[in-house]
């Protein structure tokens, strides 16, 4: 594996999975196997989970680690082909592409949706210029459109806790103060593809994810019935897609409770906004899986580095 951009750059789920679990029971297994490679991890946005587990992975394997807030450390840069540089912008990621890439043996990238133009937020400029001109490889830590570090701890933890042989998970969309982007929702549901599961999302109408990705997937607008003899539902907020970027409205109503969670285990990818995203009795109750997931953080980027890196 050259790239680990996407959920879709797995070649066997179950596959890493199973590995990914071994690391697990013996994460410095593998500690001489980065000896003498750098990551580099670039945040064009805030992060603790996947900082810090990403981090923590590379060093189980022995890596060294550079870390660099882009965002407010770096110079402001530019992305277009044949643009001419007199406004805000300060440098091009046709060489600052290439400079990092003469400091690491892997790049690592955040960088969010801008929510505001979805032509731009969907062509990835950042992730996909820095594939294009830095020449080694790119680990995606979240993006515009797809956050598969967070659905692969996912696959994990579900594998971790399900005892059935076709499980039934729900994604459902809550409430949210703010506009978020789908990158884990997207993620999400594409892992969920590969899986053994009755699969069904749930969400008021406005809020159907992009088609190019939901598609089979089964939608429920019925809360209460998506909801019906659940094992897994996992939690997440998104703003609408067709009206791109926009919040359609906060109906408290979708916020998850202990009631509407019945005997199924929750998941969320975190941070949560507590009593109104989830009610305190769901996560603080031992149906909650959230803190199990981000532990699992560092074994979904684990295996994705050793795989890297065994082809380096």
């Amino acid at each position: 594996m050259t790239h680990y951009l996407s959920i879709k750059d797995i070649d066997n789920l179950s596959v890493w999975v199973k590995e990914a679990r071994i690391l697990k029971s013996q994460p410095k297994a593998d500690k001489n196997l980065g000896a003498n490679k750098t990551i580099c991890m670039l945040f064009f946005n805030n992060s603790l989970r996947t900082r810090l587990s990403t981090q923590k992975a590379a060093m189980n394997l022995g890596m060294d680690v550079m870390v660099m807030n882009f965002g407010s450390e770096g110079w402001t840069l530019e992305y277009g082909d044949g643009t001419v540089m007199d406004q805000n912008t300060s440098e091009h990621v046709k060489e600052a592409a290439q400079v990092v890439s003469q400091f690491c043996d892997i790049v690592a990238i955040r960088a969010f949706a801008s929510l505001t133009d979805k032509e731009q937020d969907e062509a990835e400029v950042v992730l996909n210029g820095f594939k294009k001109y830095a020449g080694i490889p790119i680990v995606n830590m979240e993006s515009s459109v797809g956050h598969p570090l967070q659905a692969l701890a996912d696959a994990i933890t579900l594998e971790e806790h399900n005892s059935k042989e076709r499980p039934k998970v729900v994604l459902s969309w809550a409430p949210h103060p703010k506009a978020l982007p789908h990158a884990v929702a997207n993620s999400f549901v594409e892992m969920m593809q590969l899986q053994e599961a009755d699969f069904v999302i749930t969400h008021p109408k406005g809020y159907e994810l992009n088609p190019a990705i939901t598609k089979d997937v089964q939608i429920e607008y019925n809360q209460e019935k998506a909801l019906q003899d659940a094992d897994f539902v996992y939690i997440k907020n998104w703003s609408s897609y067709k009206e791109y970027g926009k919040v359609l409205n906060q109906d408290p109503n979708w916020m998850m409770t202990k009631k509407k969670l019945g005997s199924a285990k929750f998941m969320h990818c975190l941070p949560v906004r507590r009593n109104v995203v989830v009610e305190d009795a769901v996560l603080d109750s031992d149906q909650s899986l959230v803190i199990e997931q981000a532990n699992n953080r560092t074994y979904a980027a684990q295996i994705v580095l050793k795989k890297i890196l065994e082809n380096l």
